[in-house]
């Protein structure tokens, strides 16, 4: 346990990552320092128009070295991969680290929303998950994020006056304290150094 203390972010098993306006950009940043077989899984919510089919994991799968898809509802969470919300649906992490759809009601007008995951990754992973929370330019993602904290897991904001768009950082940080507030190039060294952690 002694480990775990020193060095808060041992033992993290997965990452959560919420983002809005801006976000593509900003995890673009962060992701492209994940060394190839970073051994971690990475499930992200950005706010997405319902309409159209989502091209995000075409775009990161090009530019990132680890494996990444839209996830699929009752999908098995991989270690190693990267998944993200597609359009039109909430998405969310059961007590077996499977995905789950829904098509519940909006939260902050999103759907997906940010806090269903971090809520739901909160109850699965407790103290072994890492929670972050990007530019953006509404509340979501505040509450979920101080979930996580109560929740025991490790809580990361975006330093906002670094975000293209500070509102959702800013909503965060009214409502908790989290263990780090970091620039993008800071969030992506601290993601990359998480697999040499003792676990």
């Amino acid at each position: 346990m002694n480990d775990a203390a020193a060095n808060p972010t041992g033992g993290i098993e997965a990452i959560v990552v919420g983002a809005s306006a801006g976000g593509v950009e900003a995890l673009l940043s962060i992701f492209s320092e994940l060394p190839e077989g970073f051994g971690l899984s990475i499930i992200a919510v950005l706010h997405l128009p319902d309409e159209r089919r989502s091209q995000l994991a075409e775009v990161f799968a090009r530019r990132l070295r680890i494996p990444v898809r839209e996830a699929q509802d009752k999908e098995v969470i991989e270690v190693g991969t990267l998944y993200f919300a597609g359009p039109g649906y909430h998405l969310s992490v059961e007590q077996d680290r499977s995905l789950s759809l829904s098509q519940e009601d909006r939260v902050f007008h999103s759907r997906p929303a940010i806090d269903y995951l971090f809520s739901s990754a909160a109850d699965a992973y407790g103290n072994r998950l890492l929670a972050i929370l990007l530019t953006g330019a509404n509340q979501d993602g505040a509450r979920g994020l101080a979930y996580v904290k109560q929740s025991g897991g490790t809580t990361v904001v975006q330093d906002p006056k670094e975000a293209r768009i500070a509102v959702m950082p800013l909503a965060a940080l009214a409502l908790h304290t989290p263990d780090y507030i970091l620039t993008l190039s800071r969030i992506g060294s601290l993601l990359a150094s998480l697999e040499n952690s003792p676990c």
